[in-house]
């Protein structure tokens, strides 16, 4: 389903329970029914016992005691139908809000994931829905039945006694106002506690995937303060939270009893005045019970309630965020190769220091593009502003002559292809990891061939279950080979444009040879940027452009400067080849 545009919790889980009006409708009419019948329980046994004291014939008792075994069973049976029910509904609805958030947090920038761990994300995507799911299939409906069986309690006492149901009244608004109350008062801090929690899990996140490095460099006893402080701030906003929360459930256990004692009292001075029989007080004890005890499961579920409802607020807050970098009006790209461009282009990440400053740089459709310079010099940067990971600060960038601002999102990056020095391998099948889970579109023979052209064809036919074998991560396959299938991702997607950012410095020789051939069929008719440390893998492009501290200092064909002894490009050769590899 399509993002909602929320403002409140409430208007929130309004939108994701819209689509099952017809579910939830069916499930409030078996909710009303088997609410109802428990009244006619009381009203039974009361019926019992007054007419066992008035001497009453046998079949009339049994007849009573089967009727109130037929409601009883009648009643608890339905309440099964509706708890399944219940539950199918929340978790349908729970897993669409996944999804959706899942979806919208996808589309949010880099910069925004940037200040939000991966735990931080697992946490709000299903840690807080998880908390919305339990709530709402148990809570939710004990709260809406028990307002069905309060206002038939009312009515049914009010027939017996209107003194008696005005007090059963009176204890009901007391018992809410005060859960009200201090629900009002306790969110907050349940709120801060999801808070913690995330930071916690994000924190573990980070330090389980520097394992190796914390270990290395004997920093384990840091990561062991850093998770005890976290803790430690995690269980005092959990004692603030569950005083003020479980506070709530001993306040209503107090109304409750105040008032089952009342009703007792009440019905005792009625039955000596000759008013009520002793069935007739029972039934109204019963009845006070009957409102007590659902009420006092609901305020026991008060802390998951509170926990629902920050959890909720938190994924509405999680949607209504907007991405920076958003579609524009989508003109349409010309096909063939496209031309890359980056006119008087500034960019720092926001931080005031640009990583790029005032950069010109033209490379023509169909030509290819070295970027070579120290770390830290934007290299990197100039590949992500291509793909528009981030807007520029100050400048333009064009691909096709369009400045990518315009484009929509998906346009323009199914005509780039990217392949990074880390490459990220999916737990799944080969097919799914060749086509990113169906994202792109290809049969078994053209997933084989893709494989091939990269010399990946030997270790394909070597594969028991072939394009089926299940790849449990990069665990199965060397750098290399990783390097490679990524190559083969990009070649399925037949971009426009071609961006390799560091694509090989992390293969052996002999897999570099075959990563050369693979280059060549993969860069064949198109637009190609290759970013990289190691010159040798740029023998092959057209021209070199040169960054330092964010500035073209060199951009010229890379025969003329590889010739030109006053270049830096002829300097980064010398100092890092031999004689003979420094001439074109």
């Amino acid at each position: 389903m399509s993002n909602p545009e929320p403002t409140t919790d409430a208007r929130l889980l309004a939108a994701y329970l819209r689509p099952e009006r017809r579910r939830l409708s069916a499930l409030v009419a078996i909710l009303v029914v088997a609410m109802v019948l428990p009244l006619a329980g009381p009203v039974l046994v009361g019926r019992f016992v007054d007419a066992a004291l008035d001497g009453e014939a046998s079949h009339v008792l049994v007849g009573l005691a089967l009727a109130f075994l037929a409601t009883t069973l009648t009643g608890d049976g339905l309440q099964l139908v509706v708890t399944w029910l219940s539950v199918r509904l929340a978790w349908r609805v729970g897993n669409n809000l996944r999804s959706d958030l899942c979806r919208h947090a996808l589309s949010l920038d880099l910069d925004w994931h940037g200040d939000h761990s991966p735990g931080q994300l697992i946490e709000r995507i299903d840690g807080d829905i998880d908390a919305v799911t339990k709530f709402s299939s148990t809570a939710v409906l004990q709260l809406l039945g028990n307002a069905i069986l309060v206002v038939g309690v009312l009515l049914v006492s009010a027939f017996i006694d209107w003194r008696a149901s005005v007090l059963i009244g009176a204890t009901i608004a007391a018992a809410l106002a005060v859960m009200v109350k201090l629900r009002r008062i306790a969110v907050p801090f349940y709120d801060d506690e999801r808070d913690v929690q995330a930071k916690l899990y994000g924190d573990v996140e980070e330090r389980l995937g520097g394992l190796e490095d914390l270990r290395a460099n004997g920093a384990g006893r840091w990561a062991e303060h850093r998770l005890q402080q976290h803790s430690a701030g995690w269980w005092r906003t959990a004692r603030r939270a569950a005083i003020r929360g479980d506070g709530s459930i001993s306040l209503a256990g107090a109304v409750f009893a105040a008032g089952s004692i009342a009703i007792l009292a009440l019905g005792v001075w009625q039955c000596r005045r000759g008013e009520l029989s002793v069935g007739a007080v029972l039934t109204l004890l019963r009845f006070s019970q009957l409102v007590s005890d659902p009420l006092w499961r609901v305020a026991e579920q008060l802390a998951e309630a509170q926990k629902a409802i920050a959890g909720t607020r938190r994924a509405a807050r999680l949607l209504a965020t907007e991405p920076v970098v958003a579609d524009g009006p989508g003109p349409d790209l010309p096909a063939g190769a496209l031309a890359v461009e980056l006119r008087d282009v500034t960019f720092g990440y926001g931080t005031g220091h640009p990583v790029l400053d005032r950069v010109d740089l033209v490379v023509p459709a169909g030509t290819s593009v070295g970027i070579v310079g120290r770390t830290g010099s934007g290299k990197t940067t100039v590949g992500r502003l291509v793909a528009r990971l981030w807007d520029t600060e100050r400048g333009a960038v064009l691909v096709g002559g369009v400045d990518v601002r315009t484009l929509r999102l998906a346009d323009l990056r199914s005509r780039i292809g990217i392949v990074t020095q880390e490459v990220e391998l999916f737990r799944a099948s080969l097919r799914d990891n060749l086509t990113v889970f169906g994202t792109l579109e290809a049969d078994d023979e053209l997933l084989a061939r893709s494989l091939v052209d990269v010399g990946l064809g030997t270790w394909l036919a070597s594969l028991p279950d072939g394009l089926d074998q299940h790849l449990d991560g990069d665990a199965e396959l060397s750098a290399g080979e990783g390097q490679l299938l990524a190559f083969a991702r990009v070649l399925l997607a037949d971009p426009a444009v071609v961006i390799l950012d560091e694509a090989s410095s992390r293969l052996d020789p002999a897999t570099e040879e075959r990563l050369t051939a693979a280059t060549d069929r993969l860069l064949a008719g198109r637009t190609s940027i290759t970013i990289a440390h190691r010159l040798a893998t740029l023998d092959r492009v057209d021209r070199i452009c040169v960054l330092d501290h964010g500035r073209v200092v060199e951009h010229d064909e890379r025969e003329v400067l590889a010739a030109d002894v006053s270049s830096r490009y002829h300097g980064l050769l010398a100092a890092g080849r031999s004689p003979e590899e420094v001439a074109p």
